[in-house]
């Protein structure tokens, strides 16, 4: 049995699948929640969201996200009152992802190890980890910045791999409805206990 500790303290497993590449070619279906399922980024409203100064810059940020990541495409998404449903499709050329760059020489010295130690944890430059952190990280920016210093964002994020392109279409349906099906949605606050 794996010990749940992590120097010393409990921590939450990861969900992610521990053999995938988070930064090969993938569709990947997401959510991020706020802090506390907390309403930061808007109100659903006659079943159409009106989106908050917060919501607004969560949309503009998350349609900026292939300007920052090469071969990133953003598809279908919707700002809800307090998470963000989304489609994020990664499609480098097959000659970049199987690109394996050799070793020129071996140097070693004595430096500290926690470089190396936060590099093993940290997701991979342009991976799936590494573009959500980086959204959130410029929403929450972007707050601190303009005085929204109660907002934040849950730890971590919901992911699932798009298989199929039957499954593509049933998500991207879910994400556009998404608002008209508040009443019943599970990150309502008001249907936690349901």
């Amino acid at each position: 049995m794996n010990d749940p500790k992590f120097q010393g303290k409990y921590r939450v497993e990861s969900t992610r699948l521990p053999n995938r590449n988070y930064a090969a070619n993938g569709w990947y279906f997401i959510t991020i929640c706020t802090s506390d399922r907390i309403h930061f980024l808007g109100d659903v409203i006659t079943r159409n969201v009106q989106l908050s100064i917060i919501g607004d810059i969560a949309q503009q940020f998350w349609a900026e996200i292939p300007k920052h990541f090469a071969y990133t495409y953003t598809d279908a998404y919707v700002i809800m009152p307090n998470h963000v449903h989304g489609i994020i499709a990664i499609d480098r050329p097959q000659n970049l992802e199987t690109l394996q760059c050799q070793p020129v020489e071996t140097l070693q010295c004595n430096v500290s190890t926690q470089r190396e130690f936060m590099s093993a944890i940290s997701p991979k430059k342009g991976s799936l980890g590494a573009i959500v952190r980086s959204y959130k990280s410029a929403v929450t920016r972007w707050c601190r910045k303009n005085s929204f210093e109660d907002f934040g964002w849950q730890e971590r994020f919901y992911e699932h791999i798009i298989r199929a392109d039957g499954s593509l279409d049933r998500i991207r349906e879910y994400i556009i409805n998404n608002p008209t099906k508040w009443d019943e949605d599970k990150n309502n606050s008001t249907n936690l206990w349901m």
